[in-house]
């Protein structure tokens, strides 16, 4: 008994420092590689690596990631919420693209930048809440509803449009515009932290705000809970069924905030082919897994994404002589590769099971 109890508590320790050795391998190597080319940069500033230096350098490059990372981080965190109280929800894409849609509608239509976002975020929550109903009331299975959801907001946002709008397209509307800190806006490359959309503030604000609910609040511990032994949340008093409808409506929530930011920043919903969204909510769900489901490490996987994406962009118009779909589809490769190289991700344990009081 006692050997079988030693090797159930060396496993998860032994599991635990395996995927946080494969992330400060990748950590390290990431940083090599940066100072590499910084200091290739410097000493060969004409040549393709000093391009490179430039662009990884430039405070636009910076600027553009934060911008690119909003949606994707608010989808991540939202992810965080519902997997770690037990739902499942890939249905992230789904999410931003109903609220992008209902954000510019209803900026539209009541000429208020703010009204719009919110109606956005009330969008999002609303299919949020249908998939909770789905899920938790009527124990569908979590990854065909969530793929539900997707394809339902896929579908639905492009009719909406052409139905209201005459093409898959809306019209633009006014954007929320930018908020720069005197003297710090101006400092190189970092200013770009300091003049910035408002959304870039909302996101560092749920970001500290996500953390801090998980970490210190009691609701967190009982979303964790939820996620990881139920019963037990269910034996001390605590409704399963609730945590997991609250913590799903605030993916929800958070989704929506992602979502309305994305077509609001821009001043218009694109809704061809995969829509604007364009996987963002699907790259979400690989930030988070390779955060670990903390709010910060799903931050900075974003960040590093978003980077990718905004030096892609940049290196096109560099005319480097690399073909521009090799550089479009940098990220993505990124992606894979860390899906790789990560290791395997402790999910919850009761992540994606049913669960009803008085179970086991």
């Amino acid at each position: 008994m006692s050997e079988t109890t030693a090797d159930s508590v060396a496993g998860p320790d032994e599991g635990l420092l395996e995927r946080y050795s494969s992330r400060v391998l990748i950590a390290g190597i990431t940083l090599v590689a940066l100072a590499l080319l910084l200091v290739g940069g410097w000493l060969f500033p004409d040549s393709i690596v000093g391009t490179f230096a430039d662009v990884l350098t430039s405070r636009n490059t910076l600027s553009a990631a934060l911008r690119l990372s909003v949606p994707i981080a608010f989808a991540a965190l939202g992810g965080i919420f519902s997997e770690k109280s037990g739902v499942i929800n890939i249905g992230l894409e789904g999410l931003l693209i109903i609220s992008a849609f209902t954000a510019i509608y209803v900026t539209d239509v009541t000429g208020g930048v703010w009204i719009g976002f919110g109606g956005g975020i009330v969008a999002s929550a609303l299919l949020a809440l249908l998939f909770a109903v789905v899920t938790i009331e009527f124990r569908a299975d979590q990854i065909i509803a969530g793929l539900a959801v997707w394809l339902i907001a896929l579908g639905l946002a492009p009719f909406a449009s052409q139905v209201i709008y005459g093409g898959p397209n809306t019209p633009t509307v006014a954007t929320p515009g930018s908020i720069s800190v005197p003297v710090l806006a101006d400092i190189p490359f970092f200013g770009a932290l300091f003049s910035a959309s408002p959304s870039v503030y909302l996101l560092f604000l749920a970001v500290g705000l996500s953390w801090y609910v998980f970490e210190r609040t009691t609701f967190g511990r009982w979303v964790r809970a939820s996620g990881e032994n139920p019963k037990a949340l269910d034996t001390a008093g605590v409704s399963v069924t609730r945590v997991r409808y609250a913590a799903v409506l605030i993916s929800g929530v958070l989704s929506g905030m992602g979502g309305a930011a994305l077509s609001l920043d821009l001043g218009q919903f694109t809704g061809n082919g995969p829509t604007m969204v364009n996987g963002k909510g699907f790259i979400a769900i690989v930030a988070y897994l390779f955060g670990n489901y903390n709010p910060i490490g799903a931050f900075l996987s974003t960040l590093l994404f978003a980077g990718l994406d905004a030096m892609q962009t940049f290196l096109q118009l560099q005319g480097i002589g690399v073909p521009r779909q090799l550089i479009r589809i940098t990220p993505f490769v990124v992606v894979i590769i860390v899906l790789a190289l990560v290791g395997r991700t402790r999910i919850p344990e009761a992540a994606g099971e049913h669960y009803e009081s008085g179970e086991g």
